[in-house]
């Protein structure tokens, strides 16, 4: 009730791992976890269906009280995070060149449409199907990307944490809160453990903004200040996410000797 998310994912961690423990002792527990989780996902659809009308609310309310300047102050704040975003992407690409050498051409090049497919619909879910059949098209096998992909779904989703840290920043920004050098250290900080699980689809990030906000004791509230480019963001963290998890998959089977010779065609190619 009161968003404190920090709490909420330290009490998962214990329960789950309790539940783990327990060897199969608590089927009905699972069972009602997993229709409560279908539940919250039915609900998120129907609140995203209503989002662009609050979308065009926050943003002609943000526009008639600070005047057409703001607009500049989003352009800048767009043009930023996908500078960063060209960042990061520069050096995951170095990255598999360094581990997977000539490997990483076509390695790339098979993630090319799963990346788009994320960017366009600002999801990375939708782009998991894709990811599992393109991968082992460059010798990644089956059983590395079967594991990795998942686990990186849930713990490397650096899209979602460059997002969340540089939206934060923004709306603090915005409304006259300057954090000391200490204090951004530990929001990031506190970013990484409370933006693990995230939910892979469009505006998920914004629950994590919001905790973080108000764990600085801010309102919740000021997140509609991001509300109105909030999609052309997203679409760049889900491409990411899928970038970065497909480079971890390759440099995992790479290291663990599961790397296999590349079908002709994809050689080819």
């Amino acid at each position: 009730a009161k968003n404190e998310i920090l709490q909420i994912v330290v009490f998962s961690l214990f329960v789950g791992t309790a539940v783990a423990a327990l060897d199969d002792k608590a089927p009905q527990v699972l069972h009602l976890v997993e229709q409560c989780a279908q539940i919250m996902l039915k609900v998120t659809g129907f609140v995203m269906k209503l989002a662009p009308l609050a979308i065009f609310a926050a943003l002609a309310s943000t526009i008639a009280t600070q005047g057409l300047a703001m607009l500049g102050t989003y352009a800048k704040f767009v043009l930023g995070f996908y500078g960063a975003m060209a960042t990061l992407w520069a050096l995951l690409f170095l990255a598999a060149f360094v581990v997977l050498g000539k490997r990483a051409i076509p390695l790339f090049g098979v993630i090319r449409e799963p990346a788009l497919l994320a960017f366009s619909t600002a999801s990375s879910e939708a782009a998991y199907p894709r990811i599992l059949d393109s991968l082992p098209k460059v010798g990644v096998r089956r059983r590395i990307v079967s594991f990795v992909l998942p686990l990186g779904y849930s713990f490397n989703l650096d899209g979602s944490m460059l997002y969340c840290t540089f939206a934060t920043m923004f709306i603090m920004q915005a409304h006259g809160v300057h954090l000391t050098i200490q204090q951004q250290i530990f929001m990031l900080l506190l970013l990484m453990v409370t933006s693990k699980g995230i939910a892979g689809v469009p505006r998920a990030s914004l629950v994590v903004i919001m905790a973080t906000l108000t764990y600085f004791g801010l309102p919740e509230a000021w997140i509609a200040l991001v509300l109105g480019v909030d999609h052309l963001l997203d679409m760049g963290r889900s491409a990411t996410n899928v970038v970065g998890n497909s480079v971890a998959a390759a440099v995992v089977a790479k290291w663990e000797g599961e790397l296999e010779d590349m079908p002709e065609e994809t050689a080819k190619a």
